[in-house]
């Protein structure tokens, strides 16, 4: 069939993610690197999208190349410690006027409805004002960082008034004091708190990387906070990875169910990781988001839709919704994001001490990241659990999969009798066995 309308599918498989996110609560953070080099428009159209959509946003905006290109201009050198700098007279004071000059362009950006461009006919209340409270750093090794500050508060209530008005809410990295006192604040530490006080749904971080890399280079899709400890040990004090990495593991921490670590290098970063199952970045999320667990009836349904593929090109032999429900407790599942993506079965022959390996089955966009391999030495464990001496294995297709892990060739004779004697001639299936000695 001609697809004159590819994005028609996209658009259909996004459905989900348009129904889950609709009333949630969403930070973002977008640093102002992403501002300083022109990412602000399309950036502002994929919020406001957003927005259509149904989010709750809170906006939260960096200015650090700004307020240095402004410092420079000025002929002004700040002070820094422990990676932040040094808010004192001269400097801070242009800090607020980079921070009044950046939130107005967002404001007037946020109002832009002219035809023919994406925000026409889109009605979007930004709104900011004195919703995070702070206090000084004070003095630290010796070094007194004057306006320098750190969040003490976020005006949970105010905010959440907002967005029940339909706003969108705008943070700069300021925040004030019961003294009538103005404070710098870090863009990335606003966002944590925000995301905290709010039980955001999520915490998104717009920065430069794509996400956290392990030694090889390769792209971490998700890890816990003590997963991204190392990661946050080794990143240089100060830095945006440092930065980021700490308000996404306090986040993760303290109930933000997920935070995202994007790069707003990437035009579709933003959207593309929240309405694709796979997503684009790094997520930082207190429970692993794919899991390894037992099968339960609910999940009956993903089950038959991951098996049946199989089943019709003849790899496996059917199952019905009957038997799957009777023989549940054997079945081990891999769960992504709500989605079965892998299945495979212990059927004990308790008179033999042997179990049959049954039914592995990973989906086919989800092949090639060793997903078998943890079926199968999961179910190794529960085999030598339960005192079995051996797994047993039928197969058609592949044999030579089990011969890597393991597995050897083997007769008829080899199977347990109450298994041989239900054994499907027709399908010629080869027998494989492996010694849990």
């Amino acid at each position: 069939m001609d697809k004159r309308f590819p994005f028609v599918d996209w658009f259909r498989n996004s459905s989900p993610y348009i129904n889950a996110h609709r009333g949630r609560t969403f930070v973002i953070l977008i640093e102002g690197e992403a501002m300083a080099r022109g990412r602000g428009e399309q950036l502002i159209q994929d919020l406001a999208l957003l927005h259509t959509l149904g989010v709750r946003l809170v906006v939260v905006f960096g200015i650090r190349p700004q307020v240095r290109q402004a410092l420079d201009a000025a002929g002004i050198t700040p002070g820094q410690h422990q990676g932040r700098c040094v808010a004192e007279g001269e400097v801070m004071a242009c800090i607020e006027r980079v921070a009044a000059e950046q939130l107005l362009w967002l404001e007037a950006r946020f109002s832009l409805g002219l035809p023919n461009t994406p925000m026409h006919g889109v009605e979007l209340s930004a709104i900011s004002g004195n919703l995070v409270m702070a206090k000084p750093l004070g003095v630290r090794e010796g070094v007194d960082f004057d306006h320098s500050g750190e969040v003490r508060r976020v005006r949970t209530q105010a905010i959440e008034g907002l967005l029940e008005q339909g706003a969108l809410v705008v943070l700069p990295p300021l925040g004030f004091s019961s003294t009538g006192e103005v404070f710098d604040l870090d863009a990335s530490d606003v966002a944590q708190h925000a995301a905290m006080a709010l039980s955001a749904d999520k915490l998104i971080l717009l920065g430069e990387a794509s996400g956290l890399c392990d030694a090889s280079g390769q792209l971490q899709r998700q890890l816990t906070p003590a997963e991204a400890g190392p990661l946050l040990n080794q990143a240089p004090p100060g830095s945006e990875l440092a930065r980021h990495l700490e308000a996404a593991c306090q986040a993760a921490r303290h109930g933000v169910a997920r935070t995202h670590l994007l790069s707003w290098h990437d035009h579709d970063a933003l959207l593309g990781e929240l309405f694709t199952r796979d997503g684009v970045g790094t997520m930082i999320t207190r429970h692993r988001y794919e899991q390894l667990r037992s099968a339960e009836l609910a999940d009956i349904g993903g089950l038959l839709e991951l098996l049946e593929p199989l089943e019709q090109r003849g790899m496996l032999v059917p199952r019905s919704r009957e038997r799957l429900e009777h023989e549940i407790d054997d079945y081990l599942v891999i769960e992504r994001d709500g989605m079965i993506i892998g299945c495979a079965a212990l059927h004990r022959f308790d008179d033999a001490e042997m179990g049959e390996l049954a039914c592995v089955a990973v989906h086919d966009d989800y092949r090639g990241g060793a997903r078998g391999e943890l079926l199968l030495a999961e179910l190794e464990r529960r085999a030598r659990r339960q005192g079995l001496s051996a797994l047993f294995a039928l197969s058609t297709h592949t044999t030579h999969w089990f011969f890597e892990h393991g597995f050897r060739l083997a007769d008829l004779e080899a199977l347990p009798p109450l298994r041989r004697d239900t054994y499907n001639h027709a399908r010629k299936s080869k027998v494989l066995i492996k010694s849990l000695g």
